[in-house]
């Protein structure tokens, strides 16, 4: 009988406590803690305090006066937000076309032939180097006096191009250095992508008769969903955040045709323009509801594609 006593305090001496029982659980918990505070402090609180801030009219240095929704009032009637505005909806349409652009490279790299490791470099370059740098290439690029395309308009005797002093011109072109190198990094996710889809069902494919826009249609497409989705998602904030290439080539001009939502908040809340806080946070407001319109569109066509395939 004296023994019952010793068992029972050894039993409770050995038994696990509470970290040891739920390791499962608080293990990645703990991996995950220093991710979410970093998340929370560096992205959700700004865009907390951004919508706060887009009720008050403050220098920066003063005291903030609250205006409630004037600075979204303003905006209506703010000739420049609505060039801006139309601007950015001009980059969303014209910078989705990185996407296929970006396939059909991949595609056409996804072979083993001589040198294929040369063009994969070729066409990777344009992701690593920065985007001041590609802004600089086409800023000389397009020089109405020595750049290259006048060179070749020239040979084929057609008038020179003033591409970024022209205001209808301008943005296209800013566009057409930004796919650059987007289209280069649509292409990395494409080539990751199709190293994973199932060589068993393209060969099933082609026993039923599938070959050339059937089988990338049907087979190697819906296999290429999860990196069609991360490029939407990195293409749609790239054309809504296109700040620096627009710095670099034009800062907003010629006379603010090629200003975008986050140039214009930029101009209206940082630089000498002002230093109106409030109005420069209501603009970014207005282009953060839309980056969320646009994902949260897509990640709801992803889920019912996904719901009605099971």
């Amino acid at each position: 009988m004296s023994n019952a006593p010793q068992a029972s305090a050894r039993a409770k001496t050995f038994r696990p406590g509470f970290m040891a029982r739920n390791r499962q659980v608080i293990t990645p918990l703990l991996f995950l803690t220093p991710g979410i505070l970093f998340f929370l402090f560096y992205v959700i609180f700004p865009v907390i305090q951004s919508f706060n801030l887009s009720f008050y009219k403050w220098d920066g240095l003063g005291e903030a006066e609250y205006v409630g929704l004037k600075n979204y009032k303003k905006l209506l009637t703010d000739r420049a937000f609505e060039v801006s505005l139309w601007n950015n909806f001009k980059w969303l349409i014209l910078y989705l076309l990185a996407i296929p652009a970006g396939l059909f490279i991949a595609l056409f790299l996804n072979q083993t032939v001589t040198g294929i490791r040369l063009y994969k470099s070729l066409f990777f370059f344009p992701f690593v180097i920065s985007q001041v740098v590609v802004g600089l290439v086409f800023t000389w690029f397009y020089d109405p006096t020595f750049g290259l395309l006048n060179t070749i308009l020239e040979q084929f005797g057609l008038e020179p191009l003033n591409v970024l002093g022209d205001p209808n011109l301008a943005t296209y072109g800013i566009i057409l250095a930004g796919l650059w190198p987007q289209t280069a990094y649509c292409m990395i996710l494409y080539l990751t992508g199709l190293n994973a889809v199932d060589p068993e069902q393209i060969e099933a494919a082609r026993l039923d008769g599938a070959k050339g826009w059937r089988m990338l249609w049907h087979i190697i497409i819906p296999q290429l969903r999860p990196a069609t989705f991360i490029a939407f998602v990195v293409t749609i904030i790239g054309a809504l955040r296109s700040f620096d290439l627009i710095s670099i080539m034009t800062y907003g001009g010629p006379f603010g045709s090629t200003r975008v939502l986050s140039f214009y908040m930029f101009e209206k809340a940082l630089s000498e323009y002002g230093f109106r806080m409030g109005y420069g946070a209501a603009i970014a407001v207005v282009l953060f509801v839309i980056m969320l319109a646009f994902i949260a569109y897509f990640l709801w066509s992803m889920y019912q594609d996904e719901k009605g395939a099971r």
